[in-house]
Order: C-alpha cells, then structure tokens, then sequence
C-alpha cells in the first residue's frame, strides 16, 4: 500500500495524517516535500502516524531528516498515535529518545501551546 497524506491545521499547529508505508523511494519523497510544504506555513508539525502499518530504513531516515530541518527552521516535528509495530520500531532503533511522541495529534498539538507560554 503507497503512503497517502492528507494534511489539515489545529490549533496553528499543522497535522499531516499518514497512512499505509513509509519506505524509501517515492513515499519518503513524497512525505518530505508534504512536511517542507507544512513547515513554510508553520513550524510546527505534527504527524500522525496512527494508519501506518510499516516503516523501513529509508522511511526511518526521512523522519530524521524531517526532524533536522525543521529543528533548523526554528520549528519542530512531533509524532503521535503511533501504532504498536512503528512504536516498537522506533524503541528498538532508539528514535523515541529523539522525537517527541504523543499518544493522539490533539495532545501533540497542544504540546506547542504549552511550549509557547
């Protein structure tokens, strides 16, 4: 299954929904061009990665990606409602001591809030 988006703000805070794969190639692309796009209108984003059912290292590594360049634009990308198989693969590769990662895209969202005050 290909990597759908769908992108929608909250609170000034931009969600990207994400479902199916993100592996290397033209989803990994297509994933950062959609974070570069929601970033020239917030710095702050925040992806929902509750209908992704597989990430491989080339997935793994745009998320990366995607946390430096926000983090270099002053903004940051934040991960919620993470199904049980990405949970597991971002513990094991050590990637949730780097993202901040909530339990649904409400509460990541008001996390900027907080941050802000």
């Amino acid at each position: 299954m290909q990597l759908r988006m769908s992108t929608r703000t909250m609170n000034g805070v931009m969600l990207v929904d994400c479902s199916g794969r993100l592996v290397f190639g033209e989803e990994s692309a297509a994933l950062r061009e959609t974070v570069k796009s929601a970033l020239a209108q917030s710095p702050n984003v925040v992806l929902n990665l509750s209908e992704v059912n597989f990430i491989d290292s080339g997935g793994l590594g745009t998320l990366v990606a995607l946390y430096t360049t926000a983090r270099n634009a002053g903004g940051a990308v934040k991960l919620a409602s993470l199904s049980k198989r990405v949970g597991d693969l971002l513990q094991v590769t050590k990637l949730l001591t780097i993202f901040e990662v909530f339990d649904d895209e409400e509460m990541a969202a008001r996390s900027f809030l907080t941050e802000a005050a």
